[in-house]
């Protein structure tokens, strides 16, 4: 959509017509979402977006902005369509044995994500190493102090420092006199530290290498025992020690001055280098090391055991995260990511010419012969071979929205009224978004020069093997990029309950929290959307959960593609609807086992997830009442476990003893079985069981495109970059490109989706393009 939005500009004088082809009746891929019973909004996973999305916020913002004269419309602007999110959290292990969440809530920062670059937005290593330096210092002071408000002197004066030889003599000093033996002299020292990153040049950073291995090793030897005081103090103390040995080895590398920037360090799983940096193995297995993985889907084969991912991509996007947003740490949308983001771009490009051809699944891409190409001709795209799924009736055009409340909303199902022989199509059960359902209507193949001149691909990378088979065989990069970067299969479930959550025992911030077991180890609470619904009787709490989801052990012959990407199922007409019979068991599961952790009074007084909870759209307004006041009388009854103490063990499952893992941050799935399922309410007087599960909403997001790329040690040489001009007509979209961040997430297909659009037009300016070019 970025590609598209960019290059239907105005400023293009209609230089280009874009013709969008899309599988299935909505646009999002990763993202889609849909309106199901009670108008009910079903993602394919959990979708927050963060405070340093700065492409992806400016391109957003425009497009409310040219929609700004819709009349009605509910979301007029960008910012009724978002609202910040301070907090964030992952949960960790107590010493009792059970389970705490630790919220950490971040104070406004001026500025909104999109707004012109500020000063403050340094994206230089050596910007970050200035950051991390007073990081350090501030929470070195706060552990010293237990939080308490301290004294500005003893967490370090800054230096007037005005010359290399000044830094010099101060840097003598400090480790001549033995300032380092007390904590204010380390608070003193990172003082020193935080100057020096600022005011010299990058290339006197080796100069700096002692003090800093001299800090590092003072702060743990003072500080790292008061971590022992409680688990606040511990939690804080992980930060201090993991940013530590970040800045350690930025200097001990020299990855300010390397002009591979973090690149530099790509062979390295992240861990490891941290680890080589002087991490401690406590830090390493902290809740916090857990939630940068658990956000990225970095296990290999969705493994809890095997965290894997790059050291470079890890970096650039963790200190991206953290020093980079402005406004809120997190934007949550006030609607389905589908609603907030793809309707208002597919109106803005309907409005400028765009056309959109829905039910076109993209079966081959077809190279030019190369026998047929003149002396020092490229390699061209010929012919793109299509798979229509269906046709509109009487040859119109599918109309994909529908009206929630004067909000431009996507149908979880498609409207097969205006399909033709539509009636026929759904007692068929087509699914036209699941990779295995491979009937159409018709095939269509599309030629260079007569149908279109350029393509811009933008398939996930799961499908590349299976739409671009010709380039793989070809191309030795296609094949190795195909062969070395991995996807991995994501999974979600969202349930609503009759009771909030503070009714249930949550007693933290809302937040979005990480580092829990699997195999649903990212849990949000969304009771925000519970207003952009149409319940009879409306809930009080909507959960998302989501993960990683193992693929099934490989085939004999399977290859190296199908090892990086998983089954190819188009032969199996069932293994979607197994898959997502595997997310539903995982859980019912999870919440008849973990979710006490959570919400110790959603456990039944024998144990157990009391499942009278469980909203149902289907239910009358009197069933749920009753339903409701059975749940109050539950809970009354129910034993009130502390989550934090090892009475909520409930939690039985540690993060690395589930066989099974899931579900999706970033990631999301087009298909697989997404159609609600509702079923009778239980007998008056019989005992709500699991069987009421079915009432909620699940995804296992298995289809080739909707897998989330991976970045494992060593990969990102394979990516290719939406700049190259290999072929003459082709250029690729999408986050899994070289694209300057380099990890699955809504910025990086923004920002792949902008280069593509430059590769092709030249615009928009690459410096333009914030954060393209990061170390």
């Amino acid at each position: 959509m970025a590609a598209a939005y960019e290059l239907t500009r105005p400023e293009h004088r209609g230089r280009f017509q874009v013709t969008v082809y899309q599988s299935g009746w909505r646009l999002g891929g990763k993202g889609a979402s849909g309106r199901g019973p009670a108008d009910r909004i079903e993602e394919h996973g959990l979708h927050i977006w963060m405070g340093f999305y700065e492409n992806a916020f400016r391109l957003l913002r425009e497009c409310y902005a040219e929609l700004g004269d819709d009349p009605g419309r509910r979301f007029a602007d960008w910012r009724d369509a978002f609202s910040v999110e301070p907090a964030v959290g992952v949960m960790g292990r107590t010493a009792a044995g059970g389970w705490e969440p630790w919220i950490a809530a971040f104070a406004p920062r001026t500025g909104s994500p999109g707004d012109p670059p500020s000063a403050r937005q340094r994206f230089t290593i050596a910007g970050y190493l200035v950051q991390i330096a007073g990081m350090v210092r501030a929470a070195l002071a706060s552990l010293q102090f237990e939080g308490a408000a301290s004294p500005s002197s003893a967490a370090g004066q800054p230096f007037d420092l005005r010359s290399p030889d000044e830094l010099a003599a101060a840097i003598a000093k400090i480790l001549k006199y033995g300032v380092l033996t007390t904590l204010a002299g380390a608070l003193q020292a990172l003082a020193l530290l935080e100057t020096a990153f600022r005011v010299a040049a990058p290339a006197w950073f080796g100069r700096l290498r002692g003090l800093v291995e001299a800090v590092a090793t003072a702060v743990r030897q003072l500080a790292e025992p008061l971590a022992a005081r409680d688990s606040d103090a511990r939690r804080l103390w992980d930060v201090i020690d993991l940013n530590l040995a970040v800045m350690t080895g930025i200097v001990r590398f020299g990855l300010a001055t390397d002009p591979r920037g973090f690149d530099a360090i790509d062979n390295y799983e992240l861990r490891d280098w941290l680890k080589l940096n002087g991490a401690s193995a406590s830090a390493l297995d902290s809740p916090l090391m857990h939630g940068v993985y658990d956000l990225a889907f970095a296990y290999a084969g969705a493994d809890a055991t095997r965290p894997r991912q790059a050291a470079s991509v890890a970096l650039r996007g963790t200190l991206r995260m953290f020093f980079t947003w402005r406004g809120a740490f997190f934007w949550r949308m006030q609607a389905g990511m589908g609603d907030v983001v793809f309707a208002p771009f597919y109106q803005v490009l309907k409005r400028r010419g765009a056309a959109f051809r829905f039910f076109h699944r993209l079966e081959n891409v077809r190279l030019a012969d190369a026998a047929a190409l003149a002396p020092g001709e490229r390699p061209y795209v010929a012919a793109l071979e299509l798979a229509v799924q269906a046709e509109v009736r009487n040859g119109g055009e599918y109309r994909p929205l529908i009206d929630v409340r004067g909000l431009p909303c996507w149908p979880a199902r498609p409207d097969f009224a205006q399909l033709a022989g539509g009636d026929r199509l759904a007692r068929e059960g087509r699914d036209f978004e699941s990779f295995a359902d491979r009937r159409a209507a018709r095939a269509l193949t599309l030629k260079v020069g007569e149908d279109f001149d350029a393509v811009v691909l933008g398939v996930g990378l799961g499908a590349i093997p299976h739409v671009c088979g010709e380039l793989i065989a070809r191309d030795p990069r296609w094949r190795e990029m195909v062969e070395n970067l991995p996807t991995v299969a994501t999974q979600a479930f969202q349930v609503w309950l009759r009771e909030d959550f503070a009714t249930l025992g949550w007693t933290d911030p809302r937040a979005v929290v990480s580092g829990y077991v699997h195999p649903f180890d990212t849990f949000a609470d969304m009771g925000h959307l519970i207003t952009e619904e149409s319940w009879p009787v409306r809930p009080r709490a909507l959960g998302y959960f989501c993960s990683a989801l193992a693929d099934p052990a490989p085939a004999a012959g399977d290859g190296p593609i199908e090892r990086a990407h998983g089954p190819s199922f188009a032969s199996d007409p069932d293994y979607a609807g197994r898959r997502r019979a595997e997310v539903r068991d995982n859980a019912i599961r999870f919440l008849a086992r973990d979710a006490a952790a959570l919400w110790p009074r959603a456990t039944g007084p024998a144990g157990g997830f009391r499942w009278e909870l469980l909203a149902d759209p289907a239910e009358s307004p009197a069933q749920a009442a009753a339903g409701r006041a059975d749940g109050v009388a539950a809970g009354a009854m129910a034993a009130s476990a502390n989550r934090a103490s090892g009475a909520s063990a409930a939690a039985a499952s540690d993060r690395a003893g589930t066989a099974s893992t899931g579900a999706a941050y970033q990631a999301s799935v087009a298909g697989a079985g997404l159609a609600s399922v509702i079923v009778d309410p239980p007998a008056a007087g019989a005992q709500p069981s699991e069987a009421r599960f079915e009432t909620q909403y699940w995804s296992a997001n298995v289809n080739p495109s909707d897998r989330y790329a991976q970045s494992p040690p060593g990969s990102t040489r394979f990516r290719i970059s939406p700049l190259d001009n290999s072929y003459d007509n082709l250029t690729v979209a999408g986050d899994w490109t070289a694209c300057g961040l380099n990890v699955g997430c809504v910025e990086a297909a923004v920002i792949s989706g902008r280069l593509a659009a430059h590769a092709l037009s030249g615009s928009p300016a690459l410096d333009e393009i914030v954060g393209y070019d990061h170390p």
